[in-house]
This record gives C-alpha cells, sequence and structure tokens, in this order.
C-alpha cells in the first residue's frame, strides 16, 4: 500500500514540474507586440533609456556589431532585438 502512495506522490509532484516548466517558457516567449517592433523603435526604446544615443554614423558597422553584442547583455535585450537594432544603425 505504501508503494502505491510513493508512486502517486512521485507522479503528482512530476505532473506539477512539467506544468510549472510549461508555464515558464510560455511566459519568456516574447509578445507579439514586442516582436513586431522595428529596430528604430527598439534602438529609441532600449537606448535612450539609459544615455544619449550616438548618432548612426557614428560607428562602422562593424564597430555596431561589437557595440550590439556590447549593449545586449547590458540593456537585457534578446539577440533578435539585438540583431534589428544593429540592422537599424548599419543602414
Amino acid at each position: 500500500m505504501k508503494i502505491l502512495s510513493l508512486k502517486k506522490i512521485s507522479s503528482i509532484i512530476i505532473l506539477m514540474f512539467l506544468v510549472l516548466m510549461i508555464t515558464v517558457m510560455h511566459s519568456c516567449k516574447p509578445s507579439q507586440l514586442v516582436a513586431a517592433k522595428t529596430g528604430a523603435q527598439l534602438w529609441a526604446e532600449n537606448c535612450q533609456r539609459c544615455h544619449n544615443t550616438p548618432s548612426p554614423s557614428t560607428f562602422s558597422p562593424e564597430q555596431w556589431e561589437t557595440v550590439g553584442l556590447h549593449m545586449q547583455t547590458r540593456a537585457l535585450i534578446t539577440e533578435d532585438e539585438r540583431k534589428k537594432i544593429v540592422d537599424f544603425l548599419k543602414q
């Protein structure tokens, strides 16, 4: 009888863990509203909140790639957001 109870408890714990993982994974997806933003919008929202943004002509395309990688970790933006911002700045 005890083995059956342990199996039920184990099953419940595993099920709760799976539900929690699905909930966390779903909440990590960027919203469609954020995903639809352009590089210019993301640049204005994410870069100007901390400092005056430099002109896009301030750096070369290669330098913008480096700046983008550095700022991705500082500004906590996604890789997709970084790519959009850097593509905008390189235009």
